[in-house]
């Protein structure tokens, strides 16, 4: 890399675990290797935090106004929430609800316009941020509306497991009615140009989930698999798309069939994060494919219970933060290969197997 990666990461919720593990990631120095960190927040909720987590004397902060200001090797810190906002760890209020809206609106902003290369988001209280009028059930559905895209996949990524929601937070009463061709070919659309630009992986396999028990056991415990995702597999197969099922959701994971394709696409949020988080929950990372930019975020809430504590795990954090840059790198990778095909393969033959 030519030049560092800007990273941008949101404070999420000030009363959550969001600065306690973003402190925490930071702290390690490989991040400032491979990266200028940029959190957008409060420098005083910053030091609140600071105080209660070990080892992060030696840490060095740059307070900055504008993202074009950040310094290499450095924690810096755009102070976008007022310093007379009140902090009450493990408390969801207005002011943590309202600071989690306007660091996640100045990054986005400075992610429109250049100043940061990719965005990572810490958690916060759904419910809080609707009290605040902020009119998204999360920061998927947000991200898609601002960056004007018809559609985009929650991705939830660790390792060797890639796994994508169809209806990402919906209601399970409205799940069924929510599902057609045209919204599961959609999303196999999405999965399969991001494995290719954000993952690099040239032909991608994708498995797909039944809605139903036992992928609707041909039609006796339900029609949608025979109805709608077996036609949305046949039409993605028209188009070139290595798509397979539908296989039915309590089997899938429990064989670990997961790891033996590039992505697995779910019917809902459940379905695919609850075997996620149970196989992936100290690295599992949420990123938004779809997207002109790059977001990514830890695959976990506010975690009140633990807030102020010194507790949290910042694993996923840096996770997430590891991830925007890979796939940034990727994105750039993909462009340059698209662009001269064989360029990239000469470079690659002369490296050698890797």
């Amino acid at each position: 890399m030519k030049n560092k990666i800007r990273i941008g990461i949101t404070q999420g919720d000030m009363n959550g675990i969001g600065y306690e593990i973003i402190i925490k990631a930071l702290a390690d120095a490989r991040m400032s290797e491979l990266c200028i960190p940029i959190v957008y927040g409060s420098s005083r909720a910053f030091g609140f935090y600071k105080k209660t987590i070990a080892a992060t004397d030696d840490m060095t902060t740059n307070i900055i106004n504008s993202a074009k200001d950040a310094r290499s090797k450095r924690v810096n810190i755009m102070n976008c929430v007022p310093d007379n906002f009140h902090i009450d760890p493990g408390q969801p209020t207005h002011d943590s609800a309202e600071s989690a809206i306007i660091s996640l609106k100045t990054a986005v902003k400075d992610l429109k316009s250049g100043d940061i290369d990719a965005m990572v988001t810490a958690p916060f209280n759904k419910k809080a941020v609707s009290d605040d009028k902020f009119a998204y059930p999360g920061h998927t559905e947000y991200l898609i509306n601002e960056f004007g895209v018809k559609d985009g996949l929650m991705f939830l990524c660790a390792d060797k497991m890639r796994v994508g929601i169809v209806t990402n937070h919906l209601p399970i009463a409205q799940v069924s009615a929510a599902l057609s061709i045209e919204k599961i070919l959609g999303k196999m659309q999405l999965m399969n140009n991001s494995l290719k630009q954000d993952f690099n992986i040239i032909k991608p396999k994708i498995a797909v989930l039944g809605l139903n028990p036992h992928a609707g056991d041909r039609g006796l415990l339900g029609n949608e698999e025979i109805d709608i995702i077996k036609p949305a597999i046949d039409k993605a197969n028209e188009e070139g798309i290595l798509a397979f099922g539908p296989y039915s959701p309590d089997g899938f994971f429990s064989n670990s069939m997961q790891y033996t394709f590039d992505g697995v696409l779910t019917m809902y949020h459940d379905q695919g994060l609850i075997p996620f988080k149970a196989l992936a929950f100290d690295n599992g990372v949420n990123f938004t494919a779809g997207l002109p930019v790059v977001r990514t975020s830890p695959d976990h809430g506010t975690a009140y219970e633990l807030a102020g504590k010194g507790q949290a795990n910042a694993r996923p954090m840096a996770s997430a933060i590891y991830a925007a840059i890979d796939i940034v790198q990727n994105r750039i990778n993909y462009e340059e290969m698209t662009k001269n095909p064989l360029k990239v393969e000469k470079e690659r033959n002369l490296r050698g197997p890797q």
